[in-house]
């Protein structure tokens, strides 16, 4: 599959995930849906990933444990609690500030080349995040607000620890396959969840489990799992790290248009305000918001073609 077709359906995945994990959670325990999320991923990907073994080294291993640790158990912890306190629709365009860190940190540690005006871009997008994350404070009351800013900083340590595991993974995906790489992640999260599960399972119970939460775990573990993780570690082993975030945009797009019919949120001035300042900020920064991933299909496929015109000469 191409991975720039591959990085699509991520994130279209990525902004159903917001409002349908919100109406999950108003069911299940956040730790106990990620434990039941990842482990069983996992599980179904186990016997894929020892058909594909690839041989690894321990750093190879030391890469993909801290990029599982702080990409699923950190962020997705964030993220379901961010998602019980405050608006899912906040989750993807705060999400969407993750290109400019990730641009950034990707010159640092992947010593990819520096681009112009990186830093007002990031400024611009920064400005942008701030916005709706403290909105609350402008038109709701003062204890409500709190709770919802809250929410919104966990989406912030969620972005965060998103933007780390890209980077860790990649480097990870250049010396083992992505199925080995998922499959580990999924097994190693789900293991870090399993002790809060416990805690939880003191005041709730699985008879407990209704339609919401058993549409948040289908979704969590065939398509935002095994399909949605699957695909996005295929695609950043297939480009550079700098080109992963370009697929975000999408995912405000799409937890906005369910999110509304779902959950009836709606964006607020500010929500509007706030999004113009990431978008601005991403394209000041990258200098290419214009591209289209239809673009990015087509590039992809000349380089494609050439490589394999250059292979056989």
């Amino acid at each position: 599959m191409n991975p720039v077709i591959a990085l699509i359906i991520t994130s279209i995945i990525g902004g159903l995930g917001a409002p349908i994990y919100k109406l999950a959670l108003t069911n299940i325990p956040p730790f106990t849906l990620g434990f039941i999320r990842f482990f069983f991923a996992g599980s179904i990907l186990l016997p894929i990933m020892i058909i594909k073994w690839k041989k690894m080294d321990i750093k190879s291993f030391y890469e993909i444990f801290i990029g599982a640790f702080l990409g699923l158990t950190v962020a997705t912890s964030f993220y379901y609690l961010g998602l019980t306190k405050t608006q899912a629709i906040n989750a993807p365009i705060i999400g969407s500030a993750g290109p400019i860190f990730l641009f950034f940190l990707s010159i640092i540690f992947l010593k990819e080349k520096a681009k112009l005006k990186v830093m007002f871009g990031m400024i611009l997008a920064l400005l942008g995040a701030l916005v709706v994350i403290f909105s609350p404070i402008f038109f709701e009351g003062k204890e409500l607000a709190l709770g919802e800013i809250q929410g919104n900083l966990f989406f912030v340590i969620a972005m965060i620890a998103v933007v780390a595991r890209v980077l860790i993974h990649k480097k990870a995906l250049e010396k083992v396959n992505f199925y080995q790489v998922s499959t580990i992640s999924f097994l190693l999260a789900a293991l870090t969840f399993f002790p809060f599960m416990m805690r939880e399972l003191d005041s709730w119970s699985f008879r407990q489990l209704n339609i919401n939460g058993l549409v948040g775990i289908v979704f969590g573990v065939f398509i935002s799992s095994c399909i949605g993780y699957l695909l996005y570690n295929y695609g950043i082993s297939k480009i550079k790290a700098q080109e992963v975030g370009l697929f975000s945009y999408i995912d405000p797009v799409v937890a906005v248009i369910i999110a509304m019919p779902l959950l009836g949120e709606y964006p607020n001035l500010y929500f509007i305000i706030g999004s113009v300042f990431v978008f601005l900020g991403i394209y000041v920064a990258e200098g290419r918001l214009h591209y289209h991933p239809i673009h990015k299909i087509k590039e992809h496929k000349k380089h494609s073609i050439w490589e394999k015109i250059t292979h056989k000469n």
